[in-house]
């Protein structure tokens, strides 16, 4: 068993630092929030500390998953950051999905402190987090990979290394843009039936037994036909992180034309007051009026 800081308490990191907890990890959390914090130790034991650094002293492993770049460098660097907390050898893991830049930064201030580190940004939205089953795509040293696996494993239905560092947030990329697609294609697909007076959930109960079957099929098609768009992963992060695909399809010459459109859809989305809807619902723009 490993001695793990946890920093950040969303509703991502909440479940994710309990399963550490209940694996028999000894576990500190931080939250930009501490009432979060306090309410974590409640729930589950543990302990809170006041910054990050102070979580992070003496810990073999700090997670991190918080909200984006300039989160992530506020809760690592400084003096109160994380990395001023640990010691050589330590693995800092970072849940978060970033850019693939702020990664090899953060990487490389880690490095000339002897600390190893790993992106590891995770894909399964709340319920996977809950359940414990995320997906966790991983770049950077193979050794740190191996000692930090293990840890992972608490809340991982899978968890590989994919490359280099900032290779986990490249395969996050491509995790995002095909949900994207695959969203956007649901919600035509149901409003379409709407239009033509079919039975969705009837439809949908035979053609995801088909090749059109997914995941977003599966657990979304019926907040999309009910309208109810209060759980999962809200617009504005798959804006934000469709923003980290856009720019970076833009630094290495990759055409992302689709994904371009659907971050506008969900733009549309955002200026129709639905900024905190989870993604399911684009649907809204094709069944308005």
């Amino acid at each position: 068993m490993a001695k793990v800081a946890f920093i950040g308490l969303g509703v991502m990191g909440f479940p994710m630092a309990g399963h550490l907890l209940a694996k028999g990890h000894e576990v500190t959390v931080y939250n930009r929030n501490p009432a979060r914090a306090t309410e974590w130790v409640a729930q589950h034991g543990g302990n809170s500390a006041a910054t990050p650094a102070l979580a992070a002293h003496g810990a073999d492993f700090v997670m991190t998953c918080v909200g984006n770049d300039d989160d992530l460098r506020s809760v690592c660097l400084g003096d109160s950051g994380a990395l001023a907390g640990m010691a050589a050898g330590a693995v800092l893991v970072d849940h978060t999905t970033v850019s693939a830049q702020v990664t090899r930064e953060l990487a490389a201030v880690a490095a000339g402190l002897g600390v190893e580190f790993v992106d590891a940004p995770v894909s399964g939205g709340q319920a996977g987090a809950e359940n414990g089953v995320l997906s966790v795509m991983c770049g950077g040293d193979a050794k740190a990979f191996a000692s930090a696996e293990p840890v992972i494993a608490a809340y991982a239905r899978i968890c590989r290394l994919l490359g280099e560092s900032g290779a986990g947030q490249l395969a996050k990329m491509m995790n995002q843009i095909c949900i994207a697609g695959l969203v956007q294609g649901l919600a035509e697909a149901l409003a379409f039936g709407q239009k033509a007076g079919l039975d969705g959930r009837a439809v949908v109960e035979v053609i995801s037994q088909g090749a059109a079957g997914s995941w977003q099929m599966q657990n979304r098609h019926a907040n999309m036909l009910d309208g109810k768009f209060d759980y999962g992963f809200a617009v504005d992060w798959m804006r934000k992180d469709l923003g980290i695909c856009l720019a970076t399809a833009n630094d290495i010459g990759a055409s992302l034309p689709i994904t371009a459109l659907i971050d506008q859809f969900y733009k549309d989305v955002q200026l129709a007051g639905g900024a905190r809807w989870d993604t399911s619902s684009l649907i809204t723009r094709l069944t308005k009026g």
